[in-house]
């Protein structure tokens, strides 16, 4: 057995596992085999290992200390396939963006100054420039909070993540098509990359009204896979896949969308996360789809008769908001994330036993 380290932090509504960049090189192994051997995919149960069988709970973050002078934190982010035994790559997590910043000021990467500590992390999955303002009270490192959102039962440290610049990070554009809306196989839709590249589908296109449960979505005959017919030509379209069959699990993100509760939000939202209906909502899509609600033509800016700088996302845990504002004179995308560290743990990498073979094995 070989011991990796490994903090296990929760970041808004995911829980992910995060590791020193270094800590993953490991001598006969690649980095896709050890996630996958310690996370215990491929299986349904991820039994064998740390993984939580769930979408939400099947990440990793991996960290090390800047390599330029424009951001403090480097940060990739991985989603570890539960029954494919693939890890996927292309793309992030906004949650579990919300740990680097106390996990950076905790290691001493960063040094906190004064009541609010600003840590620039770089996401090298999209070349995205992420500030997080994390609470240090008095020029103190703190790791408690008592800030509540939507979707996590419990309070935590609450941090103001700022996407900088967002727009085009993974395409090269905001509309990637050069089109507000395209019509693909029948449905009119607006692909969008912000954060990070969405299909934003009107729910009552596809036969919905864009407030039911998860569970009741997933339940529709037929509706997951058409969707994912969609999400695949989409991914086709913008530039990500050659072939819908070459389309990553992950990217593009599919967003339904509906006419928001008068008095309460905006617009309520059901996104997809890697082929269910993900439980709150991707961080990474709220972006985007506060930039599609600015943008005229849109199927999202015809439902939002809104102007605010906010926007107010109903999402099957709760409402969130949304700032469209600038930070260092740069256009910005403002949320606000919990988060908080649950154990660092010395993960067991079983040495014989590679990923490789436990597929071949499964197979």
């Amino acid at each position: 057995m070989r011991d990796i380290s490994a903090t296990w932090m929760r970041g808004g509504t995911s829980k992910c596992w995060v590791f020193d960049r270094d800590d993953l090189d490991v001598d006969g192994h690649t980095v896709d085999e050890v996630l996958l051997r310690l996370y215990g995919s491929p299986d349904p149960r991820q039994i064998d290992g740390v993984g939580g069988a769930t979408s939400t709970t099947s990440k990793a973050v991996v960290l090390s200390p800047a390599r330029g002078e424009d951001a403090d934190v480097d940060y990739t982010f991985a989603q570890v396939g539960i029954t494919d035994g693939a890890v996927d790559w292309t793309s992030n997590c906004g949650n579990c963006s919300a740990v680097v910043g106390p996990y950076a000021l905790r290691r001493g990467w960063v040094s906190p100054t004064g009541d609010v500590t600003a840590v620039r992390v770089r996401n090298t999955n999209t070349d995205q420039l992420i500030v997080l303002d994390v609470p240090t009270p008095g020029g103190r490192v703190v790791e408690e909070g008592d800030e509540y959102i939507p979707g996590v039962p419990r309070p935590g440290l609450g941090i103001r993540m700022w996407f900088v610049d967002p727009a085009g990070r993974t395409t090269g554009a905001l509309l990637p098509t050069g089109n507000a809306t395209d019509v693909v196989h029948g449905v009119a839709v607006t692909l969008v990359d912000a954060g990070a590249p969405v299909v934003v589908v009107p729910a009552a296109a596809v036969g919905i009204t864009g407030h039911e449960s998860p569970a009741e979505i997933d339940a529709v005959p037929g509706l997951l896979d058409r969707l994912d017919v969609i999400r695949r030509e989409a991914a086709v379209r913008m530039g990500l896949a050659r072939t819908p069959r070459e389309a990553a699990r992950a990217v593009p993100k599919l967003a339904l969308v509906a006419e928001g509760a008068p008095g309460r939000s905006d617009v309520a939202v059901r996104m997809l996360s890697m082929g269910r209906t993900h439980p709150a909502l991707a961080v990474t899509g709220s972006i985007a789809l506060t930039l599609a609600a600015r943008t005229p033509g849109t199927v999202l800016h015809d439902l939002v008769a809104t102007e605010r700088e906010d926007l107010l996302i109903d999402t099957p845990a709760g409402v969130i908001a949304t700032v469209h504002g600038s930070r260092d004179g740069l256009p910005a995308v403002a949320v606000r994330r919990t988060a908080r560290r649950i154990a660092d743990a010395l993960l067991a990498l079983p040495e014989a036993a590679t990923a490789a073979a436990a597929a071949a094995h499964a197979a």
